[in-house]
C-alpha cells in the first residue's frame, strides 16, 4: 500500500486518511508512509521559505520528528496535507526566530562560507532577487505570497493554513504586490 504524491485526489485523501489513523494507532509501517509522502513536500516548502539546503534540510527533519510526537492530535478537520503544512511553516517561524536571536555570527559564516547549493538553483538565477525580496517581507506577508505563488494554492486553501480568512490573505498578498514593487 503505497501513496505516490501527496494529497493526490480523493483516493488520495481517503488513503491518507486510512494512514493516519493506522499511525495514531501506533502502527509504524504507515506513519513510514505518511512521511515518504509528504517529505518532498515538507523539504520544498522549508526550502523556499529559508533560501538554503541545509536550513531546508534541519526544517524537514524537525518536522518529521514532530509529526512523530503530534500525530495522535490531527482530529481530520482540515486535510491531513494542510495540516503538515502549518507544522512545516511554524518550524520555518521558530527556526527563523532563534535565527535571530544567535545574532550575526551566522551571516557573516554564511558570507565566508555559502551554502553552495541555494533555493534559487532551482527556480533559476532569474527567479533569485524575487525569492530573497519575498522572504525579507513581513512574516504574514511572506506566507501568503508563498503559499499563492510558491505553492500555487488558492486564496482559500492558504487562509485554511494560515488560520486567517480568505480576503486577508488577498489583502496581505495585495501590500506584498506593493512591497516587492519598492524591494525589486
Amino acid at each position: 500500500m503505497g501513496l505516490t504524491a501527496a494529497g493526490a485526489g480523493e483516493a488520495g485523501e481517503a488513503l491518507t486518511r486510512a494512514l493516519v489513523v493506522r499511525a495514531q494507532n501506533g502502527d509504524a509501517e504507515a506513519f513510514g508512509e505518511l512521511l515518504a509522502a509528504h517529505y518532498d513536500r515538507i523539504y520544498r516548502t522549508a526550502w523556499k521559505w529559508c533560501g538554503n539546503r541545509s536550513d531546508a534540510e534541519d526544517v524537514a527533519q524537525d518536522v518529521c520528528v514532530k509529526l512523530g510526537s503530534v500525530i495522535a492530535q490531527f482530529d481530520g478537520r482540515s486535510a491531513f496535507s494542510s495540516w503538515v503544512f502549518r507544522i512545516t511553516l511554524n518550524m520555518v517561524r521558530d527556526m527563523q526566530r532563534a535565527g535571530k536571536r544567535r545574532g550575526r555570527h551566522v551571516d557573516a559564516y554564511a558570507e565566508l562560507a555559502p551554502d553552495s547549493q541555494r533555493a534559487e538553483q532551482e527556480d533559476g538565477l532569474e527567479h533569485a532577487a524575487l525569492w530573497a525580496a519575498v522572504r525579507r517581507l513581513p512574516e504574514q506577508q511572506r506566507d501568503a505570497v508563498l503559499l499563492v505563488y510558491a505553492e500555487e494554492m488558492s486564496h482559500a486553501a492558504a487562509a485554511e493554513i494560515m488560520g486567517i480568512r480568505e480576503a486577508t490573505v488577498s489583502f496581505h498578498v495585495h501590500q506584498a504586490r506593493k512591497t516587492l514593487r519598492g524591494l525589486l
